[in-house]
């Protein structure tokens, strides 16, 4: 492969202007983070420190192989939701390396309302085990939570994908045959009982673990019975009298000892074959990724720029350059994993569109794993292209999209606006990761033209019952529109709700999607269903 020739002048004051700009974001990026990880009132740690409990955070590194990456997924989930309180969702997930294995982790936070479940916390839990079903991941639960958030129980019970879809995919995992681990360091109350249930191996903290239906209070509540915490479901009784739990651990440090020790009895999985060489950083310094994004997401850039400052040695051979030149499809590696790209340089034409899909035949017959870089206002709109079948040509795209079976990632790195997120592989189309940067943009269209097409619809309806309307009228319809789509499009809006996997920092995007590549060989691609034919 060529190496990509970057024209990008870093002494030109646009490039020092984005640079700048993008600093900002990310400076508010970093300490956002930091709050959501550490930042607690200390009578919070001091009530786990009197339990003789670590925090969350202390845990995982006592779990991890030491030095060791973490890909932490959904940080800023619920930072939007709750006044801003339950960070993370009172969760902690991600893929680790524990005994030279990638792992899926799911911890409770206790030190955030006793790592009570809200609604996101159930979303975030369910998004965390579909992860470990579609990349066949060992996962390792980290238990010590008070259970269901009661006051908005009708948010996460009762639904199809609410806390009974935990259960549904623990179960799922054991029938796919992938080691299940749960480190019992607290309560597990109600639902939240049946997580060390379902698991293959249990091992209970002495003196802090308890594993029961209903606790104390609501066993009295039910039945009149008095009864401690430890005598209706510690370590004692679910170790010798139960089997409930497999093991009791004198302490924190202990249980994770043990936990460790099973996963190193269970048997690895042969690992999917890919090209793959050794890796090599990229030519280009990835730091410049912050002068290539413009601050303003309307404006343009060439996304090679952005190609060049993540894969193996800048390098990349481009499929079809001179051809539906908005789409720019090649093949890359990162961290020496071969990769198809699909980089959006403007709106989805016909001919982009069909590049596109017939780009992603020749990697899904190559099994050759599908990177979508996103920055997409749609699908091109018009007389002149509906007549040249523009919906009919983005609906093959979409459909190539859905029917590759190798696995697929997603990195919105600017705008990512109605059907062009279907295209490109958005949310709702099961690639196994998509994450997004911090100044991007997410939402069905641009806030202007929403609100635009909202106000013309108004004035168009008031006009047929013979009202004319003012600037000011106008103005008071189109002005919340606008304030709505600006405050629910951006990225952090998106994380809380975790329509992605967490805001990155763009020079941590290539070992976001190296480490993500790497996990996801843990799974058999799917068969191919057809041949490569030119569309």
């Amino acid at each position: 492969m060529s190496r990509i020739v970057s024209k990008l002048n870093t002494g030109s004051e646009a490039y020092r202007k984005n640079h700048a700009s993008m600093t900002s974001k990310v400076e508010a990026l970093r300490a956002l983070v930091h709050k959501a990880r550490f930042e607690r009132p200390e009578r919070d740690i001091e009530r786990l420190h009197r339990q003789k409990k670590l925090t969350v955070r202390e845990r995982l590194d006592l779990l991890l192989d030491p030095g060791t990456p973490f890909l932490e997924i959904g940080t800023l989930v619920a930072n939007r939701a709750y006044e801003g309180e339950v960070h993370g969702a009172g969760q902690v997930s991600g893929i680790g390396i524990v005994q030279g294995r990638e792992v899926i982790i799911h911890a409770d936070d206790p030190s955030i309302k006793g790592g009570a479940w809200y609604p996101l916390s159930v979303k975030k839990i369910v998004r965390t085990l579909d992860i470990a079903i579609e990349n066949r991941l060992p996962v390792i639960h980290l238990c010590d939570s008070a259970g269901g958030f009661l006051p908005l129980q009708s948010e996460l019970f009762p639904d199809r994908y609410a806390a009974g879809r935990i259960f549904r995919n623990q179960c799922t995992l054991s029938k796919m045959g992938v080691p299940q681990i749960a480190a019992v360091l607290g309560h597990c109350t109600a639902g939240g009982a049946y997580i060390p249930a379902l698991c293959d191996y249990s091992v209970i903290v002495r003196g802090n673990g308890g594993v029961f239906l209903g606790g104390p209070p609501l066993v009295k509540a039910a039945t009149g019975e008095i009864v401690t915490a430890e005598a209706l479901g510690g370590a004692q009784m679910h170790t010798t009298v139960s089997g409930t739990c497999d093991y009791a651990a004198d302490d924190e440090p202990h249980a994770f000892a043990i936990a460790r020790d099973i996963l190193a009895q269970t048997s690895p999985i042969a690992k999917q074959s890919i090209d793959r060489v050794e890796a090599e950083p990229p030519f280009y310094d990835p730091t410049e990724l912050y002068g290539v994004v413009p601050s303003d997401w309307k404006t343009g850039f060439d996304m090679r720029e952005v190609i060049a400052r993540v894969v193996d040695g800048s390098r990349f051979h481009e499929y079809q350059p001179d051809y539906g030149t908005t789409m720019v499809c090649g093949y890359a590696r990162i961290w020496g994993c071969k990769v198809g790209i699909l980089a959006n340089n403007g709106v989805l034409f016909n001919d982009s569109s069909l590049k596109a899909a017939h780009f992603m035949r020749l990697c899904d017959r190559d099994r050759t794993p599908l990177v979508f870089l996103q920055n997409i206002t749609g699908y091109m709109v018009g007389r002149e292209y509906e007549e040249r079948g523009i919906t009919k040509d983005g609906a093959k795209m979409i459909m190539t999209q859905v029917g590759c079976s190798v696995p697929k990632f997603t990195v919105i790195v600017g705008g990512s606006f109605g059907a062009g997120n279907y295209g490109m592989c958005g949310r709702a189309f099961d690639g196994r990761f998509l994450w997004i940067w911090p100044q991007s943009q997410i939402a069905v269209m641009g806030a202007e033209q929403a609100a635009n097409t909202l106000a013309d619809v108004k004035i168009r309806q008031l006009q047929r019952q013979g009202n004319e309307l003012d600037a000011g009228q106008i103005a008071a319809i189109r002005d919340p529109v606008l304030a709505s789509f600006e405050a629910e499009s951006d990225a952090y809006y998106s994380t809380s709700e975790m329509w992605d996997d967490g805001i990155l920092d763009p020079v941590d995007t290539r070992n976001a999607l190296g480490m993500a590549i790497v996990a996801s060989l843990n799974a058999p691609f799917g068969e191919i269903g057809y041949g490569v034919l030119r569309l």
